[in-house]
């Protein structure tokens, strides 16, 4: 397929980029190269990220907080310092205002089991978007268990968006405690406007949780700009390693909460009759943290501050709208999003009479890493009548020619699945 030059060109050096990320040089078992469009579900990791790892366990690691040596104080002052990086990365007012987790969803169960136990009851409600992560549907459904409170749903419309009067009218309606919604659909790649609809949320009387695990690795993060109440996203979606996660929150709420998990760390004193909490942050870290992950946290955004989010953006739109623009010109494809102006670097499609899993199997042969199911947005394909779809999802080190290679192996994989292209198999069979 003949696919015109871009009329902008990428603001990033590629090659220079790739050279950074080994895994990026491997072939598949067919022997055709790696292609890795599976990025929202989870990055790649440069060799500065492995290393910053490898040299925490190498050379300092110990236990945090608790030992007076010097590994002990060492590995503390790196895990402290990854926690002001993290403040400043996504401009939080204080530095005990990061919490560190697990991940996106252990930051979104943290804030379900502490702030959601302490302040909701039988009647009040959760609003949230059909588009949601399985991370903030169920921990909200768990909630509702206990307490009895109820979780309303946001609908998108025709163009895979939700418009600000339609959550307006969602919030006069339903009057929620909470607004929890995604910054950007991890299925659709729509992006959501987070200010505005934060102010009115916060108008209307309800708290606010962004889930921002596909929004901070590929735009500018700002809580405070934002001003939602709470934010959470993953290290594992940002060239950071897995097991650590953010869940920022406003320091007057983070004080008002009881402790989620109980043991070490997160107390000042312990007696035969009870305890008493540390301070924040400490309040919220129980046992020994993700040392070395909050260290290879810390790498990978200094790496991708050093690229520049806007200019990862400015790289990711250039493919996602040559990918977009080729695929929704194919007949018989069925893009499952809006158009590349309004979404980041996912397009997720559908062909009718294919499941998404051979589309997937078929791609790999191809040497073409895609997710193919329902992305844990169960709801969502739910609701638009769809078992399962494809998707791609491009980050900084994904180049043009991957987008091409995608495009092509889509013609291929429909002529192989057409249905005189069956007929002739088994003719000959």
């Amino acid at each position: 397929m003949t696919i015109p030059s871009p009329a902008v060109e990428s603001p990033l050096d590629v090659d220079r980029l790739r050279a950074d990320f080994p895994v990026l040089d491997r072939t598949v078992a067919s022997g055709a190269p790696l292609a890795f469009l599976d990025n929202a579900a989870s990055t790649q990791r440069p060799r500065q990220v492995i290393d910053a790892i490898s040299d925490c366990y190498e050379r300092y690691y110990a236990n945090v907080h608790r030992g007076i040596h010097t590994l002990s104080e060492e590995s503390t002052s790196r895990y402290e310092r990854a926690r002001e990086t993290v403040a400043t990365f996504v401009n939080a007012a204080h530095t005990h205002e990061v919490i560190f987790t697990a991940g996106t969803t252990a930051s979104i169960n943290t804030v379900a089991r502490t702030w959601g136990d302490a302040n909701l009851k039988s009647g009040d409600v959760i609003l949230l978007t059909i588009a949601e992560h399985h991370a903030n549907i169920v921990p909200w459904h768990q909630l509702a268990e206990r307490t009895g409170c109820r979780v309303e749903f946001i609908s998108v419309d025709e163009n895979y968006n939700i418009e600000t009067d339609v959550v307006a009218a969602a919030l006069a309606k339903h009057q929620p405690k909470l607004f929890a919604f995604v910054a950007a659909s991890n299925t659709l790649g729509t992006e959501f406007p987070v200010r505005q609809w934060t102010q009115l949320a916060h108008e209307s009387g309800a708290n606010v949780l962004v889930d921002a695990a596909q929004s901070a690795p590929h735009r500018r993060l700002d809580v405070q700009d934002w001003d939602a109440d709470f934010v959470a996203f993953s290290g594992h979606k940002i060239c950071g390693p897995t097991g650590i996660g953010v869940l920022y929150g406003k320091e007057k709420l983070l004080e008002a909460m009881p402790p989620f998990l109980g043991g070490g760390a997160m107390i000042n004193e312990v007696t035969t009759s009870g305890f008493t909490c540390a301070a924040l942050p400490d309040k919220f870290e129980a046992g020994t943290p993700p040392i070395a992950q909050a260290i290879g946290l810390e790498a990978a955004i200094e790496y991708v501050r050093a690229i520049g989010l806007d200019n990862i953006a400015a790289h990711e739109h250039l493919l996602c709208e040559r990918a977009d623009s080729a695929l929704r010109a194919l007949d018989g494809v069925q893009i499952v999003g809006p158009t590349p102006d309004k979404k980041g670097g996912i397009v997720s499609f559908h062909l009718p009479g294919i499941h998404a899993h051979d589309v997937s199997q078929t791609l790999d042969r191809d040497g073409i890493a895609v997710r193919a199911g329902h992305h844990c947005t169960m709801p969502l394909h739910h609701f638009l009548n769809l078992n399962s779809t494809t998707r791609a999802s491009f980050y900084f080190y994904n180049t043009l020619d991957e987008a091409d290679r995608l495009i092509d192996a889509i013609v291929s994989l429909k002529k192989k699945f057409a249905p005189s292209g069956r007929r002739r198999r088994r003719s000959q069979g």
